[in-house]
């Protein structure tokens, strides 16, 4: 049946027929069904089976294996059946690309944990509202990635200085600030008294600014505010900065936190900070990376989004005290 022989031949193109009929194989490869087929096409599934029939003879393929009770894809069949997917989600998106002018598809953005938690995910309708054709993808984690086959158009990471080889931007400073509730400022007689912190639980990222900096934030905040160490306080250490201020609200014990992560949690006063005028500028800063200086105009439009987000959400440094003092 499938011969050399056949109407086609390695030499000639598909034709606007058989077009028609890969569309009908499409469809029932799809559903596994001829008869789910007919229903999407509205014809009957002896049409659908006509048509499979002819372009297996046309082709010289046999493109499915028929039972009694179903139909499944030979090898052959699952080859040419994510081909014409592949090329149909293509032909869907240069649709959509014309249609919305190439403000479309996917964005994939990698991000610190902490900065998606509590910067970039609460902000992120607004992006979606300016651009709903764009499916933004957000993943996370504290180590530098290899944009080598990963798919990733963009980072965020927060380090000391701008990766080599790579494009990057600095996007926003971030200043440090011890933080607790204001019931453990109470329970703990911290307010404008950081000697008694020997009392309390320090909260910390491990991972501030590698993977094992211990409790380096506390020590570079202390060394800045002339105090003793503080290596002999009672600890608990996270991999995110977020989960240490989560750990501080719930009463935990006094996290460092990171003023443009924590400002709403300080204005709302779930937060407040003991030490007023004790804060410190970090050595480390977020950027913004890419694999190369040439931005799709997706990625570009991103880009422009975020940084007029910070410009406009970032605030200087204001620490109230009216929240430790009524």
């Amino acid at each position: 049946m499938y011969t050399k022989d056949n109407i086609f031949t390695r030499n000639k193109r598909i034709n606007s027929f058989q077009l028609s009929k890969l569309h009908t194989f499409e469809v029932a490869a799809r559903h596994s069904s001829f008869s789910l087929a007919a229903d999407e096409l509205s014809i009957t599934p002896s049409a659908v089976s006509h048509r499979i029939n002819k372009l297996e003879l046309e082709l010289g393929i046999e493109l499915f294996h028929r039972t009694h009770r179903k139909i499944t894809l030979t090898e052959e069949g699952e080859r040419i059946f994510h081909s014409l997917t592949r090329s149909l989600n293509e032909i869907n998106q240069e649709i959509l690309d014309v249609k919305s002018g190439d403000i479309s598809g996917s964005l994939t953005i990698y991000s610190r944990p902490s900065f998606a938690q509590c910067w970039l995910v609460p902000r992120l309708y607004e992006f979606n509202q300016r651009y709903p054709f764009i499916e933004l993808k957000l993943l996370t984690g504290n180590e530098n990635i290899n944009f080598q086959g990963y798919g990733i158009d963009a980072a965020i990471y927060f380090d000391e200085g701008k990766p080599d080889n790579l494009w990057s931007q600095e996007i926003m400073a971030e200043t440090n600030i011890p933080v607790c509730t204001k019931q453990y400022v109470k329970q703990h007689d911290l307010f404008n008294k950081p000697e008694n912190l020997v009392n309390t639980t320090l909260l910390h990222d491990n991972q501030a600014w590698d993977y094992n900096s211990h409790h380096d934030e506390w020590e570079v905040w202390a060394r800045a505010n002339q105090l003793p160490s503080i290596d002999h306080i009672s600890s608990i250490a996270f991999d995110r900065s977020d989960l240490a201020v989560i750990a501080a609200m719930n009463h935990a014990g006094i996290a460092m936190g990171r003023y443009n992560l924590i400002k709403k949690r300080l204005d709302s006063g779930e937060l407040v900070a003991p030490f007023p005028n004790t804060e410190v500028t970090c050595q480390q800063k977020y950027y913004l990376v890419t694999p190369n200086k040439k931005h799709s105009r997706k990625l570009a439009l991103f880009i422009d989004w975020l940084i007029e987000g910070i410009s406009i959400n970032t605030p200087k440094m204001n620490i109230s005290t009216k929240n430790l003092t009524n």
